[in-house]
């Protein structure tokens, strides 16, 4: 299920939404909750975050150890107990909130959604879904509305795409049409360059389909501020997005179950990745293409991007989609695989998602203290990015009130 239809899906009334609920509130108020800054990083004047203390070959562990979040324990440990048995999520909290920053990123987005046609009719959903508030919180090194709200509609296209083409029948998906729905989606991302007879018939086609044009219109706003390279980095991340849809397409064709390990493997392809991938673009700097592709780097980012996804998967069970279909999420897959409760499934996935941020954490540390200042400020982004993924889903009416 997208991120729009998990949102906008009815209040569940069961339950595994009671059991989600419990996981994922503050034990006696006291949150089980990762330093606000990533490990050996401060802030600058200019909101890069710059490595402090011992640096060298093997003092990373003594960087990290040496953290203290608030409540008094060491970033590895938790500030707070379970309640019942059942552990809370590993994760920093927010950097920022300016509720006023995200309206105005927000109203901008909806106007832009309403302009480019998606979700006619529906734009009431949109703006209860509230996704400039997730950028202002997740983005906190900019207060440029323009720019969040360039990373907010690549994001809306993006996931318009899975509403449009792979979820919502109401809104025209149908299993058969998917590949070539996002065979046609590609080329407008990548761009297609035709042989000059044919490129009033591809305008046409481009234009006759909303989410062709929400995918163009957004790539069209974010090259305002991002370098070549940084575009091509997108574009990479949604073509991998792509095949990801394309994947859970032929789960649901087919009456697939995945196992564990290959719906994670699936996860690390359709998550937030395309939306972290901007944070040096929202920021107003460049991570280069190498260092992006680093395999450390790499590893680093992805497991965080699927750590933020799985956020969602756990938020999303507080939820009940209205269709009859099998929905894909981690506990689900967990339950069928081990057949284990409800209960066991969730604590499974809560410690899944601990285990990729706590090694995010590590490695990225790490890599603070030979990285260059773009990487340095990058990877910090990435860990603010967790932050306010979090806080985002802790915060939305919508997924809070079972």
């Amino acid at each position: 299920m997208s991120l729009l239809s998990r949102i906008t899906a009815p209040t569940a009334r069961h339950d595994v939404a009671r059991l989600a609920a419990t996981l994922l509130t503050h034990h006696h108020g006291v949150p089980r909750s990762a330093p606000k800054d990533l490990p050996g990083a401060v802030l600058d004047p200019v909101g890069a975050r710059l490595p402090t203390g011992p640096t060298g070959l093997g003092t990373a562990a003594a960087r990290i150890t040496a953290r203290k979040p608030a409540g008094g324990s060491t970033s590895g440990a938790p500030a707070g107990g379970s309640t019942s048995g059942v552990p809370e999520l590993y994760c920093p909290p927010a950097v920022r909130d300016d509720p006023a920053l995200g309206r105005e990123v927000n109203d901008r987005l909806v106007a832009w959604a309403d302009e480019v046609g998606i979700y006619a009719g529906r734009l009431d959903r949109v703006q209860a879904a509230d996704f400039g508030r997730l950028m202002m919180l997740a983005h906190p090194d900019t207060d440029d509305p323009d720019r969040l709200l360039a990373a907010a509609k690549c994001a809306l296209a993006e996931w318009a795409t899975d509403d449009y083409y792979c979820d919502d029948e109401t809104m025209g998906s149908r299993p058969e049409l998917l590949g070539s729905h996002l065979g046609l989606a590609y080329p407008v991302v990548d761009p297609a360059h035709l042989p000059a007879r044919y490129v009033a018939a591809w305008e046409r086609e481009v234009s006759a389909d909303p989410v062709r044009v929400a995918l163009r219109s957004g790539l069209d706003h974010l090259s305002r501020y991002a370098e070549p390279s940084q575009v091509a980095r997108l574009r990479h991340e949604v073509a991998v997005l792509f095949v990801g849809y394309g994947q859970e397409g032929s789960w649901r064709s087919r009456g697939h179950m995945p196992s564990v390990h290959e719906y994670l493997a699936h996860r690390q392809m359709n998550s937030f990745l395309p939306c972290v991938a901007l944070t040096d673009v929202v920021g107003g700097y460049a991570l280069t293409a190498t260092e992006y592709a680093d395999p450390r780097v790499r590893r680093a980012v992805t497991m965080a991007a699927t750590a933020a996804t799985l956020v969602n998967d756990l938020y999303s069970m507080t939820k009940e989609h209205e269709s009859s279909g099998v929905e894909f999420n981690l506990p689900t897959v967990i339950a069928e695989e081990e057949r284990c409760s409800p209960r066991e499934a969730i604590e499974r996935s809560a410690e899944i998602h601990d285990e990729l941020v706590r090694t995010f954490e590590a490695e990225a540390a790490a890599l603070v203290l030979t990285g260059s200042l773009p990487l340095r400020r990058f990877l910090a982004g990435v860990w603010a990015w967790l932050g306010g993924n979090r806080e985002w889903h802790a915060g939305s009416p919508r997924y809070n009130g079972a």
